[in-house]
């Protein structure tokens, strides 16, 4: 569909409301255990929470004024391929569809399954079954219609907040537990590195915005203001949760109790009840986020197969007559993830789809400077503030979130790079295709 064609309907409101909505998921409730045992005590493990949101806000207003040169729909692919043309543009898209797209939908749906059945009594066994299960069910609403699978994120986009702002105001008042200087009690090595990984896994979404630009009505200026509001409300809802679940738990049982933390805090703040009910509030806002990933993740195989660049172009851009979904690219994108989920943890998970996709943020906050070099400025447009700094911190946060996983997750760093040159062979392929097609067509 050409840019033209698009209903330019979303305003400032609802931008931002994207932002903290593809935002808001599991981080926040499954990761501060792993952060504080990563850092060592709460004080380090707060400090981690603010680094990943320094740099999160870092990137934000670097990508703000890319994104203000670039209001084209497709978000990170979309600054990659203006900037540095197609084939790295198609490693990007290679990545987010083979590594990072499935990597997210399948920590998603095993944190899922791990609170579920920490709530509902079943046994540990069951964890990644039941969170498969629900990735399943999610892929079928949105095979069935892009309308169910919007209602579905419509209805649970505001659900998700009511636990976080209700930990917040009663482990804020009620809490009595020292939240800072407090031992994690863990064995494992002290990594800051490692601490403000696992944050930014809670961070990550935000540049999903992007991907509705093209739908904006002044996306020059719509789109910068709601990432740079979205992250600045997630950061500081992000430290109050980590806050009023350290005033409730010690630092030493949230690292005990991993992902199902905050549900004893809130066990511990309402009851048994009221901590059930603020259980099954998480279970939606993990349920939304997964929702939405699944929604808007196929829409990279989907747009590049269009372009004829990836493999089974003809079979993925299929739409299905009755649903008018594309079911092919859905079914791709969930395949890989159920597979993921079979083979290893949901940390690691997230951890790699941090790091696979680093890369290329780092290439995308460069472009600020290449933009700026090869182009007039523009002062009616966004400009990132205190530049060079900013995108500077932005560039360097990637560099040490990249390196941090190299030195500690060596293993998993090598198999993102495999994976990620895999797709060199293939570009090289598919547009050699394209081309005798072209020649072919010119005869």
């Amino acid at each position: 569909m050409e840019h033209a064609e698009l209903r330019k309907s979303i305003g400032f409101i609802a931008a931002t409301s994207l932002v903290i909505g593809t935002v808001i998921g599991s981080g926040i409730f499954m990761k501060p255990g792993v952060v504080i045992a990563a850092a060592g005590d709460s004080t380090m493990a707060l400090w981690a929470w603010v680094i990943g949101g320094i740099i999160t806000l870092a990137s934000g207003l670097t990508i703000a004024e890319v994104s203000a040169k670039i209001p084209k729909t497709g978000g990170l692919y979309a600054y990659i391929e203006e900037v540095y043309g197609k084939f790295w543009s198609f490693l990007c898209g290679w990545v987010q569809t083979i590594i990072y797209g499935p990597a997210v939908i399948g920590a998603l749906g095993l944190y899922f399954g791990s609170l579920f059945a920490g709530v509902f009594g079943f046994p540990k066994q069951a964890e990644t079954w039941i969170g498969i299960f629900a990735v399943l069910f999610l892929a079928l609403i949105n095979i069935l219609g892009t309308q169910y699978g919007g209602a579905v994120q419509s209805l649970l986009t505001l659900a998700k907040l009511l636990p976080i702002f209700l930990i917040i105001v009663f482990g804020m008042i009620q809490g009595d537990v020292p939240v800072l200087g407090m031992e994690s009690g863990s064995s494992q090595a002290i990594s800051m590195g490692t601490a403000v990984l696992a944050t930014l896994w809670a961070y990550d979404g935000w540049m999903n915005v992007g991907f509705v630009a093209g739908e904006m009505k002044n996306p020059a200026k719509t789109l910068p203001k709601a990432i740079i509001t979205g992250i600045v409300i997630v950061t500081l809802c992000y430290l109050a949760v980590n806050i009023a679940i350290l005033h409730v738990l010690p630092a030493s049982k949230i690292v005990e109790l991993g992902p199902n933390a905050a549900k004893e805090a809130a066990t511990l703040l309402f009851g048994d009840v009221g901590g059930k009910m603020i259980a099954v509030g998480i279970l939606i806002s993990i349920f939304g986020c997964l929702n939405g990933k699944i929604l808007t993740f196929p829409r990279m195989p989907f747009a590049m197969a269009e372009d004829g660049l990836f493999p089974g172009a003809r079979f993925l851009t299929r739409v299905h007559p009755t649903f008018h979904t594309p079911v092919q690219a859905i079914v791709l994108q969930v395949a890989i993830a159920v597979a993921m989920m079979l083979m290893t943890s949901p940390d690691r998970l997230s951890d790699i789809a941090i790091f696979s996709v680093f890369s290329f943020y780092g290439l995308a906050f460069y472009a600020v400077f290449l933009l700026r070099k090869n182009q007039k400025l523009d002062h009616s447009l966004y400009k990132v503030p205190l530049y060079p700094v900013t995108p500077v911190i932005a560039i360097a946060g990637a560099i040490y979130i990249i390196g941090s996983t190299v030195i500690h997750q060596p293993l998993d760093a090598c198999l993102s790079v495999l994976i990620t040159l895999s797709g060199i062979p293939v570009y090289w392929s598919l547009t050699a295709k394209l081309k005798n097609k072209a020649a072919e067509k010119a005869s």
